[in-house]
C-alpha cells in the first residue's frame, strides 16, 4: 500500500494534473509543475503520511525505521503533526496560488533533508528505500521549479 501511495502522489497524480493544465492552456508548464507537485507531493503525501502516523505510529517506527521500542511511537506522533502542518497548507495552495513558492521551498528543504537522512541511515527496508528515492526525486522537482521561478523566469 505504501508504494501505491508514493507512486500516486509523487508521480501519477501530479503528471495527470500537469498534462490536463497544459492541454487546456490553463497554466504554463513550470507554474503547473510547481502547483501540482506542491499539491500532491507535498500536500496529499504528507497528509496521508501524517494521518497514518497518528493512526498507526508503530508501523512507521517498526516497519520503516526498524525501531522496536514502544516509546518510539511518541516521536512518530510528533513527525505526524509536522507532516500535517506542512501538508494541509500545501493542499490549500491550490486555492491560494501565492503560497505555492513558499510551500515548494518548505517541501524542498523537508524532502532534501529527509532523503539525506535516509542515505545516512543506509536505507535497507523496502519502505525506507522507497521513501528515500521519492524524497530525493520530489526535492529535485521542487528545486527545479524554484530555480526556474526565481532565476530563469
Amino acid at each position: 500500500m505504501q508504494m501505491i501511495v508514493i507512486v500516486a502522489f509523487m508521480l501519477v497524480l501530479p503528471i495527470i494534473s500537469i498534462v490536463q493544465d497544459v492541454a487546456t492552456g490553463t497554466t504554463e508548464l513550470v507554474a503547473s509543475i510547481g502547483k501540482w507537485f506542491v499539491f500532491w507531493g507535498v500536500g496529499w503525501r504528507l497528509v496521508a503520511a501524517g494521518g497514518h502516523q497518528l493512526i498507526r505510529p508503530s508501523f512507521t517506527a517498526k516497519d520503516i525505521f526498524e525501531i522496536k521500542d514502544p516509546d518510539a511511537t511518541k516521536l512518530v506522533f510528533e513527525i505526524g503533526f509536522g507532516n500535517l502542518a506542512l501538508g494541509i497548507p500545501a493542499i490549500a495552495s491550490a486555492y491560494v496560488p501565492e503560497w505555492v513558492p513558499a510551500l515548494a521551498l518548505a517541501g524542498a528543504i523537508f524532502y532534501s533533508l529527509a532523503g539525506i537522512q535516509h542515505i545516512r541511515n543506509k536505507a535497507s527496508t523496502r519502505g525506507e528505500v522507497a521513501a528515500m528515492v521519492s524524497n530525493i526525486g520530489l526535492a529535485a522537482v521542487l528545486i527545479f521549479y524554484l530555480l526556474w521561478l526565481f532565476l530563469l523566469a
